[in-house]
C-alpha cells in the first residue's frame, strides 16, 4: 500500500546527481494509457538489452525511472527515462543518454505490492492528491526490494516546493 497525506513533508533537498541509461525518443503523456505503453516498451527494451550492464562509473544497482521535462502538470507531455546512476565524471557509452538530477525538495510516497498495479495506483492517487508538485524530475527508485515483483518495495520522489 501507499500512503499519500499531508504528514508527508518536504525531505532535506537531495544532492543533484547523474544518471545514465535511456531516454523515451519521443515525450509521453497519461491520456488514454499512453504513457504506461511507452514506459512499458521503455522498460521492456531495458531489460531485455541488459542496458544496466553497459554503464559504465555505475554508483549502484538501483535503477531510476524519471520523469521531467513535464509541459505543465501530469495532464500534460513529459519526458521519461529510465537510468542508474553514476560518477559526474562517467562516459556515456555510445547508444545510451545521461541526465542530470538538480538539487530539488522531495516528497517520497512508498509503494508496496504486485507491480505494475501498486506504482501505477500510487500515481493515480498522487494525481487526485494536494501534493504541492513543481514537475521538476519526478522519479521512482527501484531496488533490491524491487526484485520480486509479487511484493516490491519502490520510493516514489515527487519535486515539491
Amino acid at each position: 500500500m501507499y500512503l499519500i497525506s499531508k504528514h508527508n513533508q518536504p525531505m532535506t533537498p537531495k544532492e543533484p546527481f547523474k544518471l545514465t541509461g535511456l531516454k523515451f525518443d519521443k515525450k509521453t503523456f497519461n491520456a488514454d494509457g499512453q504513457a504506461a505503453t511507452d514506459c512499458g516498451s521503455l522498460w521492456q527494451q531495458f531489460m531485455s538489452e541488459g542496458i544496466a550492464s553497459k554503464i559504465t562509473g555505475m554508483l549502484s544497482p538501483d535503477i531510476y525511472a524519471v520523469y521531467f521535462e513535464y509541459e505543465g502538470d501530469h495532464t500534460q507531455p513529459y519526458s521519461f527515462f529510465i537510468g542508474c546512476k553514476v560518477s559526474t565524471d562517467a562516459e556515456t557509452p555510445e547508444g545510451l543518454q545521461s541526465i542530470n538530477i538538480p538539487n530539488q525538495n522531495y516528497t517520497v510516497i512508498n509503494a508496496t505490492g504486485k507491480m505494475p498495479d501498486c506504482v501505477a495506483n500510487a500515481w493515480q492517487e498522487i494525481w487526485n492528491s494536494d501534493i504541492d508538485r513543481t514537475y521538476g524530475f519526478d522519479f521512482e527508485v527501484y531496488t533490491v526490494l524491487s526484485a520480486d515483483w509479487s511484493d516490491v518495495q519502490v520510493a516514489i520522489y515527487l519535486s515539491v516546493v
